[in-house]
């Protein structure tokens, strides 16, 4: 009976060094004699292979090294922003492109655009009479009827897939145009409009000042949001400051613009920097009493102005031109409600808008299987759409995600707008990972994304790289400090190494999902489409 058991544990032994012998150290030595890149399977992608970029195994995943403090160039001189967006990656079909597929159709636009000079003629006689009578000095500039305008192209360009193409001149002619174009207005925007009244100053808990913003209308009735700068570029946000009391900054929106575009999402409007002279541009083309009357001049003789009880009752929290110029970002506006209604929804992992609480998320490691049961996240694109939305903040270092917005007309698959990102780029020194929740909570991410930031991971497109020299285009360069920058190669590495946790825990199939990818033969728009999972 002894004999048998010792023959037993020796036969259990033998079995276990075997299944050790076989799984874990054949494995490990195997990969002793590879080099350490990444393993493709051609089976797992339509696209051709181009650069040595196809599916990883990642099981094998190798960090790729951070660039040093020095200002990298490519190697053989020429533009690792262009070769990025000649990959085969960047130039996918997206599906034929129906009216249905299309936010707006040109005569619908074309009669929006008429009704708008009409409303506009009829306002600037009313105003130039009224101005008459009170002995008061109108300024009044030219504008024009032009149905070609950059504005307009922008517009018609949006559809189920995105807010343009990658490559569509009337978007590098609209960035032009919010740099250069004369201004023949200015107003608060309606967002705080919408406040005047209802301010108390006793209970706002956000410092006043720090969402002071303009729409401003240009001379061919381009419209965009101007936010002022409120923070120096080599500024941090304070360790001790809440996100939601932190500075809206100017860069921060040019850099998201620029960020968004290199991610192939497009769904950023276009963001422009812009010296603006406010006395000539601002106070002398407003019609609205309310912001003249907030206008004055500092012991500095220098002009500047504030909001006039919108999140703001002092004239300490007020921006000031040198003397009369200021720098700030013009994003352009998207189509009008009444043409193209938007609904914003809350988005499902937001954060607790006071000093004290957390919200369930926070607290709940397995959040993420509760909001896949709800309505509209338990099918389609919508959670996955979180998931990039997440990525793209967390590079970013925005935590004020409170809230998306989709266009009605696309329903439940319409890609999410990536709009108000003034709150990034606030800490180069830290990275909040628990932006990053939806992503290492839901472990999901959609293929075509991974492989983008696979690529832009890569020495020969590094993402520092191709956004400095995606950002020398804007006037106000430098837009971001050289620590901003190289924060986004070692965050690119935070988000690669969940999804290599993910796949290692759950498996690939369960972890990256399948969407529309179709290769062209020659480089054309790079857009994502639908999910086929």
């Amino acid at each position: 009976m002894l004999r048998r058991d010792r023959l037993f544990l020796a036969a259990t032994l033998t079995a276990v060094f075997s299944a050790d012998l076989y799984f874990i150290l054949l494995p490990k030595l195997r990969s002793l004699g590879r080099p350490h890149s990444c393993s493709c399977g051609p089976g797992n992608l339509s696209l051709p292979r181009q650069g040595g970029l196809a599916t990883p195994l990642l099981s094998n995943w190798t960090s790729v090294p951070l660039p040093d403090s020095a200002t990298p160039e490519p190697a053989d001189g020429g533009s690792k922003l262009e070769k990025l967006f000649a990959h085969t990656l960047y130039n996918i079909q997206t599906p034929s492109l129906g009216p249905e597929e299309r936010l707006l159709q040109a005569e619908q636009l074309i009669e929006y655009y008429r009704r708008k000079v009409s409303r506009w003629e009829r306002h600037m006689k009313l105003y130039s009479e009224a101005a008459a009578v009170a002995n008061i000095s109108v300024t009044e500039h030219e504008v024009t009827y032009d149905p070609d305008a950059s504005w307009m192209k922008f517009h018609l360009g949006i559809n189920r897939y995105a807010l343009y193409s990658r490559d569509d001149p009337a978007v590098l002619q609209l960035l032009k145009d919010m740099q250069n174009m004369a201004v023949v207005s200015a107003d608060y925007t309606q967002d705080e409009k919408a406040l005047k009244g209802a301010c108390d100053c006793t209970q706002v808990v956000k410092p006043s000042g720090h969402h002071l913003k303009l729409a401003l209308k240009m001379k061919n009735f381009a419209k965009a949001m101007f936010k002022p700068m409120r923070q120096q570029r080599d500024e941090e946000t304070p360790e001790d400051s809440f996100y939601f009391v932190d500075f809206q900054r100017h860069n921060a929106e040019i850099a998201a613009f620029h960020l968004d575009r290199i991610l192939d999402f497009q769904r950023v409007p276009p963001v422009a920097g812009r010296l603006v002279n406010v006395t000539g541009e601002v106070l002398q083309v407003t019609h609205n009493e309310d912001l003249r009357a907030v206008f004055f001049t500092s012991p500095a003789n220098n002009t500047c102005f504030f909001a006039k009880c919108l999140y703001v009752c002092k004239t300490e929290y007020a921006v000031c031109g040198r003397p009369d110029l200021l720098e700030g970002s013009l994003s352009a506006y998207l189509p009008g409600l009444s043409i193209a209604p938007r609904i914003s929804i809350p988005n499902p992992w937001t954060r607790s808008y006071t000093f004290t609480g957390r919200e369930e998320w926070e607290v709940n490691p397995f959040y993420c299987d509760t909001v896949k049961q709800l309505y509209p996240y338990n099918s389609g694109n919508r959670l996955l759409n979180i998931i990039d939305m997440s990525i793209f903040d967390f590079l970013t270092g925005n935590m004020d995600r409170h809230h998306y917005e989709i266009f009605t007309k696309f329903g439940d698959e319409g890609f999410l707008l990536h709009l108000d990102n003034a709150r990034g780029f606030g800490k180069h020194s830290q990275d909040e990972t628990s932006i990053l929740a939806p992503l290492s909570q839901c472990c999901m991410i959609k293929r075509s994304t991974l492989l983008r930031l696979q690529l832009l991971a890569r020495s020969e497109f590094r993402l520092s790289d191709v956004m400095r020299e995606s950002l020398e285009g804007d006037p106000l360069r430098p837009v971001l400090t050289e620590p901003h920058l190289l924060a986004l190669d070692r965050r690119l590495q935070k988000v690669l190494r969940v999804v290599q946790r993910c796949v290692r825990r759950l498996g690939e199939e369960e972890v990256i999902t399948k969407d529309f990818i179709k290769a062209t033969g020659k480089p054309q728009t790079a857009t994502v489409g639908k999910r086929v999972r």
